[in-house]
């Protein structure tokens, strides 16, 4: 799903680019990462939900975990309205705020006011990433990202290639994909026996809600921190190399997703496992799941850094070949952040793993010090050493630092949790 999403992004990062402009492009990468900022709260109950209904599920408590479950989309979708409310009464200062020319103001904000009127159906979206996963699941929750990812590439093509929209075009085709990423799986979690979870009657537990929210925190940090970093590099872009260098940074960050995504998928999927297992008390289970892994993670960093850096080239060229001095920038660019995936996959499986755990504190602290502290303070020290090159290796120290912490980490409570060593918390092997 999460492969998937990436890739249908691409399209629309193309389509914007090839059809609409190089400044229209740009303004809808500066503008995006506080889109992202008011739907990331998906994420936060979607993935900490999900590991309490799990955990519930596991302890033979179905009627309790439909009741979280339908408590959580609820909420979800309330918060979702007024976010959408707020966003596109502050669209407009925040994209000066960002450092808009008043040539991409405008794009800024009709691009920004089309997408929010979808962000209710977007949180919902992310939330049912994770929970069709925990109601055994997964290739509905493939089908319904095929769906609308198809959709969305079906009328980007439609709006920006056909009927010549641009970004009002782009917008249009990204809000209706996302509406329909949100309405399928209710219409589907309104049947029952057809899943372990469906939507039931239920009320406000606060104490629940609360877990959630904490055990969820670091996809939230995590999200919001990738955003407020985003912002930060296209603020500095801007400084060191104008429109271009934003549009650089667009480029790499649609297909990059790919990538990535592959870390954040794999960990999304494994995440109610690890969850299910713990809450029933097997740590066999648990040791074999962390196991594999951590293999699966090193093993794809270097296959993926290597990947990325051979298709720099090509796939700049296919976004912005039209203009030789910004495609030789991203190029450049592309092959410096690509050493990043060596050591990423590493941190976001320990945020997740921990999230999986109930343990929020943890996860959260892996997420924030990796998508914010590290981040800020690499990207604001090595442009000073490098210049332009330096915001490109920002990403790639950062990374450096989040997987030595998660290390950290993982090793001071394996024996609490028992993924890993030869003893158990009670001293049983």
């Amino acid at each position: 799903m999460m492969v998937f999403t990436s890739i249908y992004g691409v399209v629309d990062g193309f389509f914007v680019s090839n059809f609409a402009g190089k400044t229209e492009f740009a303004a809808v990468n500066l503008i995006m990462p506080f889109l992202m900022i008011l739907g990331c709260l998906g994420f936060m109950l979607g993935t900490g939900g999900s590991a309490v209904v799990a955990m519930t599920l596991g302890t033979g408590r179905k009627e309790k975990a439909n009741q979280i479950f339908s408590m959580l989309v609820y909420i979800g979708f309330i918060a979702g309205v007024v976010i959408a409310v707020l966003g596109i009464i502050f669209v407009e200062p925040v994209a000066v705020l960002l450092g808009a020319t008043d040539e991409m103001l405008k794009f800024c904000v009709i691009y920004g006011r089309i997408i929010l009127m979808a962000v209710p159906m977007f949180i919902l979206q992310n939330m049912f990433q994770s929970f069709l996963v925990t109601a055994e699941k997964p290739k509905f929750g493939l089908l319904v990202t095929v769906i609308t990812g198809m959709t969305n590439m079906v009328l980007d093509a439609l709006f920006l290639g056909g009927l010549r929209w641009g970004v009002v075009g782009a917008a249009a085709a990204t809000a209706i994909s996302q509406f329909l990423g949100g309405v399928i799986p209710v219409l589907y979690f309104i049947r029952k026996d057809s899943t372990p979870l469906h939507f039931v009657k239920t009320t406000l537990d606060i104490r629940t809600l609360f877990k959630v929210c904490i055990n969820g925190s670091s996809e939230l940090v995590s999200n919001i921190s990738m955003s407020v970093v985003s912002m930060l590099y296209n603020f500095q872009l801007m400084k060191y190399a104008g429109e271009n260098g934003v549009a650089a940074y667009g480029v790499i960050m649609y297909v990059t997703f790919i990538f990535v995504a592959i870390f954040i998928g794999y960990s999304i999927g494994t995440a109610p496992i690890v969850s299910y297992n713990y809450g029933s008390g097997n740590k066999n289970e648990l040791k074999n799941v962390f196991g594999k892994s951590v293999k699966l993670m090193a093993g794809a960093g270097v296959v993926l850094a290597g990947l990325s850096m051979v298709l720099a080239s090509p796939l700049s060229k296919i976004f912005v070949g039209y203009d030789k001095e910004l495609c030789d920038m991203t190029v450049r660019a592309f092959v410096i952040y690509s050493l990043s995936f060596i050591f990423c996959g590493f941190s976001i499986y320990g945020s997740s793993l921990f999230t999986a755990l109930n343990n929020g504190l943890v996860s959260a602290l892996i997420s924030f010090l990796r998508t914010l502290v590290f981040q800020i303070a690499a990207i604001l020290i090595m442009p000073l050493i490098w210049g332009l090159d330096g915001i490109w290796f920002s990403v790639v120290v950062a990374e450096v630092f989040a997987m030595i912490l998660t290390t950290i980490f993982v090793i001071v409570n394996r024996k609490r949790y028992g993924y890993w060593g030869r003893y158990y918390e009670d001293g049983t092997k």
